[in-house]
């Protein structure tokens, strides 16, 4: 995908995602720490764990996102900020280390 595009859905709300900076590799990361941060940032509308559901019906488990998405295809979304339709989502953005992190985690799941 050099130089393109690819659109793609995401939480039911359209997003791009492009391709993952090799800086930012899932075998880099700390899971524990990407952990901490989706309980953090997510945890009070997401299920993220590897099983049950959502705490807000209308967000989508971690279980099923790394269903849809394989967890490294999320790095440049992550870096660029995950920006939704939907009001009660905030803007995520991350630093690559974070990045990195997170997706360790999502690879747990």
């Amino acid at each position: 995908m050099a130089g393109g595009e690819l659109k793609r859905v995401f939480f039911s709300v359209p997003m791009a995602i492009v391709a993952v900076p090799a800086a930012i590799a899932v075998a880099e990361g700390r899971a524990e720490h990407g952990r901490e941060l989706a309980q953090a940032l997510c945890s009070r509308c997401h299920a993220i764990t590897a099983s049950g559901a959502s705490p807000m019906p209308q967000a989508p488990p971690f279980s099923e996102i790394v269903r849809r998405y394989p967890p490294e295809s999320l790095a440049e979304a992550l870096a660029e900020g995950l920006v939704t339709g939907h009001p009660a989502m905030p803007e995520i953005r991350l630093e690559p280390r974070a990045i990195a992190d997170f997706l360790a985690f999502l690879e747990t799941l």
